[in-house]
């Protein structure tokens, strides 16, 4: 029976791609190792991989890429959230589905499935029972506020330290972190919690989400979750929201990049009052 395989490179993807003969459905899964749906997704996948039999050529190839660990394959495919699943046949996108939704998932595969050569099919005999969902939601944030920015020059956005409480030990309890990421995530009007900085994003999402806020002109105080394990794994907590980049606006979660799309689609001043204000030529 077919399984799910782990792509781990740009290189080993693309030489995938190009073995895969044009009548066949390569379901591609993007995930990243922490995200309670990926992991679901995963099951799911490998429900439904295991109904295909290993055939030649393969009617289906079931294939996981880790969407932060490969930016540039999930900015390729369009991918702002987890879990995302890409339905490409002869290097051409079919369909794709965001979420856990493992009925959607099913129906989609098996319907793609065959709709390819005239030996292919769905999944043979009664449809695999697969896992119900697991869905991560944000929570509603309890605390809001506003502090101090100071970017330096004119630039958009600041590094914003620790605040004044020092970094978590071992022997801090976890309410004495929250009660230092309450106060992180107001350090700013407008929060960026990133992998890397903005000049040098290290996730594809980081990037993109950055180049909204500069082509908003916002300002904004940015925090590199890469450099704080404490802040990376605490804030997934304490947000309840798994994933990064996570972007805050007066101490409140708007949510990742997905999200902030999706806010500004339905209002395009949803930032406007964080712009910054440049000041109108002087006239002779």
């Amino acid at each position: 029976m077919s399984s799910l395989q782990e792509i781990t490179s740009e290189s080993a993807f693309s030489e995938h791609l190009s073995s895969l003969p044009p009548s066949t459905l390569l379901v591609l899964s993007f995930h990243t190792p922490w995200a309670a749906p990926c992991t679901q997704m995963r099951t799911i996948l490998n429900t439904l991989a295991g109904g295909y039999p290993v055939t030649s050529p393969p009617t289906v190839s079931f294939v996981s890429v880790n969407a932060e660990e490969l930016p540039d394959i999930s900015e390729e495919y369009d991918v702002t959230a987890v879990p995302f699943l890409v339905l490409i046949r002869n290097k051409k996108v079919l369909e794709s589905i965001s979420g856990s939704d493992a009925i959607k998932v099913r129906d989609a595969i098996e319907r793609h499935a065959g709709q390819g050569s005239a030996s292919t099919s769905a999944v043979p005999g009664s449809k695999p029972t697969i896992p119900p969902i697991l869905n991560a939601t944000p929570r509603e944030p309890v605390t809001s506020g506003a502090a101090t920015e100071n970017p330096a020059g004119t630039s958009t956005s600041a590094a914003v330290p620790a605040p004044a409480p020092p970094a978590v030990s071992a022997e801090e309890t976890k309410e004495a972190l929250f009660a230092r990421l309450a106060e992180l995530v107001k350090a700013a009007p407008v929060m960026l919690f990133m992998k890397g900085t903005p000049s040098s994003p290290q996730c594809g999402f980081s990037r993109q989400l950055v180049g909204i806020l500069r082509e908003n002109g916002v300002k904004y105080g940015f925090f590199n979750i890469l450099a704080d394990e404490d802040v990376r794994q605490g804030l997934k907590e304490f947000a309840d929201w798994p994933t990064f980049p996570q972007l805050w606006v007066q101490g409140e979660l708007v949510g990742g990049l997905d999200i902030v799309k999706e806010e500004l689609s339905a209002d395009p001043d949803f930032l406007k009052g964080y712009a910054v204000q440049r000041p109108s030529a002087a006239t002779a």
